[in-house]
């Protein structure tokens, strides 16, 4: 990307077909990625939240850069508007490469895709490849029963309670920004 910007990787839904309310929060989410001085990276298509957000960053000033593969970009849903876009062979790909762009990642409501991307993020800073802010949105509590789900995790000891300083929830776009503007990264000792 450019101008000493950096990058939030953006991971959501594309589906098209979700309650009003979830394509509001993304055009206030995207406005905010530029109002708040950064660039964007995401998975490159035009529809879902996705596409609502990559768009009203891009209205409002960031620089976007897509990142599709080429079976995606096959069914003609690459976004025309986006600073760059980045066809990739296929998903592994497309991750390395949107991994590799990127400064922070932030998951927004999303679907099973969103999760594959997250989780592999997450497990990448748990084992010491990156040190990287990793963002939740619980817009709407959508992620409730995914936190419960990590609290049975601790609770029964598959992992270590200091597993939750690898990730933040925020529960409002002003969180997820001043969470960002005040990142430290931490100094995570991995301990088998």
């Amino acid at each position: 990307m450019d101008d000493n910007k950096k990058t939030i990787c953006v991971y959501c839904s594309s589906s098209n077909n979700l309650p009003d309310k979830y394509y509001e929060f993304a055009q206030n989410f995207g406005i905010e990625i530029a109002k708040n001085g950064y660039n964007m990276v995401y998975g490159g298509t035009t529809v879902g939240l996705m596409g609502v957000i990559a768009n009203n960053a891009l209205r409002n000033g960031a620089k976007v850069t897509g990142v599709i593969p080429e079976r995606i970009a096959s069914f003609g849903l690459k976004n025309p508007d986006a600073a760059r876009v980045i066809v990739t062979k296929d998903m592994r790909t497309r991750k390395a490469e949107m991994e590799k762009l990127s400064d922070i990642f932030i998951a927004a409501p999303g679907g099973f895709g969103t999760f594959e991307e997250i989780f592999e993020i997450l497990v990448a800073k748990q084992l010491g490849y990156h040190n990287k802010p990793i963002i939740f949105i619980n817009f709407d509590n959508y992620y409730d029963y995914l936190f419960k789900m990590f609290d049975t995790i601790y609770n029964k000891q598959f992992a270590k309670e200091e597993m939750k300083s690898l990730y933040f929830i925020a529960n409002t776009l002003s969180q997820v920004f001043s969470y960002i503007k005040n990142y430290t990264p931490n100094d995570f000792v991995l301990k088998w």
